[in-house]
């Protein structure tokens, strides 16, 4: 292959479709958003509730993310995806010398997008009864289609929240999921060398330049303090508008998310407000 393969891995809504406009900008790399994501995401899901066996993943991959970077003339091919967080296991063991930027942002944040600025398109009611249906007998249960509002992973029997999941608001959704993408990015690359992998917080890449520096550093891309103006342009903001969790929605989060943030470094951080 002629190009190194890296993925920005992460829960979304922090700051994914950011990244991607700046390392695209970087030079000589074939840069990408969510690739093939009506692909990606149903396969991400089969693959947590093993649905699929990894092999049967991996020949998915195959397919797309390693087909297209054994065809890329750009010396990086790079995809900035949440929908590939599900999927480190397999994209590691086809892609030796890939490099993985976990990408982490304050969960309230992350939580408090999803719900308000994504309404039906993540974790709503209909949609995720719907998902349950086919995931509780997926032999006889059709899937519903590849559309994005379907296909976001549940509690599986074996987690703690198995059996309130079902009860959970589409906030309290939200927030599971947010933990949940997290721990098992944590756990996959705990499996991989430090050399191939990093971990950034998206709060320190917009605080402190010299993160973004030492990330492109990592990724073997060119520093420049054009890329470090670029990511201070707003991007990928449907709706401009940001504020605080309510009282009730703190509460919710915190109950699901508290040992998430402290892993994470949050739990003495106070929550901002994004202005746009």
């Amino acid at each position: 292959m002629s190009a190194r393969p890296f993925f920005i891995v992460s829960s979304g809504r922090s700051g994914t479709a950011m990244l991607h406009k700046v390392l695209a900008a970087a030079g000589n790399v074939d840069m990408h958003h969510e690739y093939m994501v009506q692909i990606l995401q149903p396969l991400a899901v089969r693959a947590y509730h093993g649905l699929i066996s990894g092999a049967e993943a991996a020949r998915v991959l195959m397919q797309t993310h390693v087909a297209a970077i054994r065809y890329c003339d750009a010396d990086f091919w790079g995809d900035s995806s949440n929908k590939l967080s599900w999927l480190i296991p397999e994209l590691s063991g086809l892609l030796p010398d890939a490099r993985f930027v976990h990408l982490v942002r304050d969960g309230r944040k992350v939580t408090g997008s999803y719900f308000r600025k994504l309404g039906d398109e993540c974790y709503d009611d209909r949609s995720t009864r719907i998902l349950a249906h086919h995931l509780s007998a997926p032999d006889t249960v059709p899937p519903p289609p590849p559309e994005k509002k379907y296909w976001w992973p549940q509690a599986r029997p074996d987690s703690p929240w198995a059996a309130e999941f079902s009860s959970f608001s589409q906030f309290e959704r939200i927030a599971w999921h947010w933990c949940e993408i997290n721990q098992v990015i944590l756990d996959a690359l705990t499996c991989l060398p430090a050399a191939r992998q990093v971990f950034v917080r998206l709060e320190d890449l917009y605080e402190q330049p010299e993160t973004l520096y030492d990330l492109l550093d990592f990724l073997e891309l060119r520093r420049s303090p054009d890329l470090v103006e670029l990511f201070h342009r707003p991007h990928n903001v449907n709706r401009p508008e940001d504020r605080l969790l309510t009282a009730d929605e703190t509460a919710a989060f915190a109950r699901i998310a508290a040992p998430m943030m402290q892993r994470l470094g949050y739990d003495e951080r106070t929550e901002y407000v994004v202005n746009y």
